[in-house]
């Protein structure tokens, strides 16, 4: 925990809320809140306020008895800005890449969806369905249903239903969770989060996890389907994995 600052004379709506971020995103969360206004420096009653706003808006959870963690949203921000690392993670999925001749993507999830923010060789030899800053929901990819194995059951579900699709079949996100990956076999761009008119492709996806154990998205090779078979795909899914923990590395240290 930083040090309590010695006066909050002057301090704006602003800074109260970035010293509580601060603290929020302290080791050894998730924090009390009277352990969250010590250490900020902001009165309880406005650090009381200032965190159910932040819940609100999915920057910070809440066991709805006192303590609070860091939000989804604001994990998806934080790793967003480390994918950004040019010597980092974008050297880890150019090197899967070439490993592998596949495309490979790195999403991250927010809420009911994931975005693809780094990709690697998707134009060769053809031009994946995916686009960098696009989203798509996590049930129609391959990545979005491993980080949906790896939710507690209850809330997958409701995230199908929140997205109008057919729950999911029993044992499918299992085999997810006791393979380490999913694959989406031939679907038409769906593997990659496109559109209808896609080419056919089949998409090999991972989880990557967060500092808790929880998933923040997931890294995947994509293939067409009518060059790549189910088979050869699936024979990279250890060096798929072994780059899934790389990236987790590389999200944690920054």
């Amino acid at each position: 925990m930083s040090a309590v600052r010695s006066s909050m004379a002057g301090s704006s709506a602003l800074e109260k809320t970035l010293r509580i971020i601060e603290e929020l995103s302290a080791p050894g969360g998730p924090h009390r809140l009277a352990e969250v206004a010590a250490a900020s420096g902001v009165p309880k009653s406005s650090t009381y306020r200032i965190l159910a706003s932040l819940v609100e808006q999915g920057y910070a959870v809440t066991d709805g008895e006192g303590s609070y963690g860091i939000g989804l949203r604001l994990r998806s921000v934080a790793a967003g800005v480390c994918a950004e690392r040019p010597g980092g993670i974008t050297e880890l999925l150019e090197f899967l890449h070439r490993g592998t001749g596949h495309a490979v993507h790195l999403a991250l999830r927010h809420g009911a969806a994931l975005t693809y923010v780094r990709e690697a060789g998707s134009g060769r030899p053809f031009r994946s369905p995916a686009r960098l800053g696009t989203s798509a929901a996590l049930h129609s990819t391959a990545i979005g249903r491993s980080v949906l194995a790896h939710l507690p059951p209850q809330e997958a579900q409701e995230l199908y239903r929140a997205a109008g699709a057919p729950a999911y079949a029993p044992g499918e996100l299992s085999a997810v969770r006791e393979h380490g990956y999913a694959l989406d076999d031939a679907e038409d761009g769906a593997g990659a989060g496109a559109g209808s008119g896609s080419p056919a492709v089949r998409c090999l996806a991972a989880p990557v996890f967060g500092h808790d154990g929880a998933p923040v998205g997931g890294i995947s090779l994509t293939a067409a389907a009518a060059v790549t078979t189910r088979a050869e795909l699936e024979r990279f899914s250890p060096a798929l994995l072994e780059a899934a923990r790389g990236v987790e590395l590389l999200l944690r240290r920054g």
